[in-house]
């Protein structure tokens, strides 16, 4: 999809994403100190709003104008605007300077050249102690489990996003894994996705000395 077409389905309806976190942001987030966050290819911001009420200064990119306006409302609603920043930019070309205690990246889906480079450049971005979280529809979704795209081309597993970010030094991946996510059906009937999850911190002190992913 490209931007018209983000742009048309947010436009589409209210709030494509619901309210709330993503489960597994929250639950892998929660615990962290508040910081800096980024939330990249943030849609409606909802991972950025959560991590903004939680005391995190947050920023969330995005290319689609129709999601980042919606964001902005509901930061304005939630009388968060002084803590939260949305702005419009190409996740695969450029990110807002860093550097981030927190970055998240969440179903980002992309084909591999596109999704390892802007894996590689959200990585960056990463302060010395900083976590990147990275959620996506998982390869295996398409056979096994329910929604999300129905192209090959932009599912992803967790030894992908692993494999993208190799040889990035002062990385360490803490969890690398498939998780399962409850869905409801149009019918109705609960179903589930299987989602990719990886979590990666950098080295507190993240000079070239440090052993780089494997």
């Amino acid at each position: 999809m490209d931007v018209a077409d983000w742009d048309a389905r947010y436009a589409s309806r209210d709030l494509v994403w619901g309210q709330g976190p993503n489960q597994f942001v929250a639950a892998e987030l929660a615990e962290l100190p508040a910081g800096r966050a980024l939330d990249v290819a943030c849609g409606e911001g909802r991972n950025a709003l959560w991590l903004a009420e939680r005391g995190w200064r947050a920023v969330g990119v995005d290319f689609s104008t129709i999601g980042l306006q919606r964001a902005k409302r509901l930061a304005a609603d939630a009388e968060l605007a002084d803590r939260v920043e949305f702005v419009r930019g190409d996740v695969v070309a450029h990110l807002p300077p860093g550097p981030f205690d927190a970055v998240v990246v969440a179903y980002l889906q992309l084909p591999a050249e596109q999704r390892r480079r802007a894996f590689r450049l959200a990585a960056d971005r990463l302060a010395p102690g900083g976590t990147l979280l990275v959620v996506a529809h998982d390869s295996s979704n398409l056979r096994e489990g329910h929604g999300g795209p129905q192209d090959s081309a932009v599912l992803y597993g967790p030894d992908d996003v692993v494999a993208d970010l190799r040889g990035l030094p002062g990385l360490r991946v803490e969890r690398s894994e498939r998780v399962q996510r409850p869905v409801r059906a149009d019918d109705g009937s609960e179903r589930t996705a299987i989602d990719a999850l990886v979590r990666v911190r950098r080295g507190a002190d993240s000079g070239p000395a440090q052993q780089p992913v494997q």
